[in-house]
């Protein structure tokens, strides 16, 4: 059964695999929605294939697919798109991350479903979008962040190119799709009226690029890579201890002359070079060098324990399993437990949107096995 939520009562017929668009129906599966999962025969959703594997069954495809239902249709074969429509008729919205074209080519695509099924909202995610000269390209994760420019401005002046450390073109993909579709059904609420959601995983690599898009077009200056460095703020950045590293965030002056005086170096403060913000900016280099000088001599522990008690933003640079043995994890359920039959107990990543008025329970159901559900489906759809 669905977890209780505000989405609570609405089935979300999902059509997506791999990450994108899973992604997004597991935030609606967390939101309380039903979760039918329609897969390809055969092999069902990609993800099913891709490591690391507990027993045979991808984890990989357990974390982004957990509390759904899986129902396997040939969408080509006249029995399957009977029962598949008849799924749509009881749908609240359809989810696809296919190539632009793909549904059309099936006859599902929205100029088709609206008028039969006026309720039905469409949400598509794809990694051009369904207009403008590329969207017929097919896209990955990696193809998107280099293509939009996030990559050039991850990692270190004139290092090796690096991706962002998570898959940040499908994680952005999902979450505006997300919001999107949430937004769509309140639209449907109010006035009736079903719409399409077209959401481009190139789109989304854009409006995640921030403050680099305004100080392009207001520079003209090209950002590039700057380390572990804030692009508009200094001190903002990481900084080495006797044992390895700290990252400080003095995002004001205050902060910064508090700062000077946590560390013993109140000169800092009345340094002409490091007045205020822009100058600091100018001269980062050289109060990196000052303030690195300083923290050499202590241990991370040390700092943060100095830095904390005179209110300086302040954290070391933990590793996942650090992170996810932080006391903050635990207390904000932030690593959740399922019980799946066939990998045993795993532990996944818990939901970060927390609403008063539902429990956030600290299991989920298991990912389903492929076509796990079909019995159950067809009996619901009196087949």
């Amino acid at each position: 059964m669905p977890q209780a939520g505000p989405l609570s009562g609405i089935t979300i017929i999902d059509l997506s695999r791999i990450l994108a668009g899973p992604y997004c129906t597991l935030l609606l599966a967390e939101l309380g929605a039903r979760v039918i999962k329609v897969e390809a025969p055969q092999s069902g959703d990609d993800a099913r294939q891709y490591g690391p594997f507990k027993n045979g069954k991808s984890t990989y495809f357990a974390s982004v697919n957990r509390g759904k239902e899986s129902i396997v249709l040939d969408l080509k074969a006249a029995g399957d798109r009977d029962i598949f429509e008849r799924l749509l008729d009881k749908g609240d919205a359809v989810v696809e991350n296919f190539r632009p074209g793909t549904m059309e080519k099936l006859g599902y695509g929205w100029d088709t479903l609206h008028p039969r099924y006026p309720r039905l909202i469409y949400a598509a995610a794809s990694g051009f979008g369904h207009t403008g000269p590329y969207s017929h390209y097919p896209s990955y994760d990696m193809v998107v962040q280099g293509l939009g420019g996030i990559m050039s401005i991850t990692g270190v002046p004139d290092g090796p190119l690096v991706r962002v450390g998570t898959s940040v073109g499908d994680l952005a993909g999902g979450l505006y799709t997300a919001i999107a579709l949430n937004a769509a059904l309140l639209h449907r609420e109010r006035t009736g009226e079903s719409t399409k959601v077209d959401v481009s995983l190139f789109d989304c690599q854009l409006a995640l690029l921030e403050n680099a898009v305004m100080r392009y077009t207001t520079t003209g200056e090209i950002p590039g890579p700057m380390g572990a460095r804030h692009p508009s703020i200094t001190p903002f950045e990481a900084f080495q201890t006797s044992d390895g590293n700290i990252i400080i965030a003095a995002g004001n002056d205050g902060l910064y002359v508090k700062l000077t005086h946590a560390i013993g170096r109140p000169d800092l403060a009345d340094n002409p070079l490091f007045k205020t913000n822009p100058l600091r900016n100018q001269h980062q280099e050289a109060l990196k060098a000052e303030i690195d000088g300083v923290l050499g001599a202590g241990t991370t522990e040390h700092w943060i324990a100095v830095l904390e008690k005179a209110g300086i933003p302040c954290g070391p640079v933990n590793n996942v399993a650090q992170a996810l043995a932080h006391p903050q994890t635990a207390a904000r359920n932030m690593l959740v437990e399922v019980d799946d039959k066939v990998t045993g107990p795993l532990k996944l990543a818990g939901n970060p949107m927390k609403l008063s008025a539902f429990a956030d329970p600290t299991t989920r159901e298991p990912a389903p096995d492929l076509d796990a559900d079909r019995e159950r489906i067809l009996r619901e759809l009196g087949l």
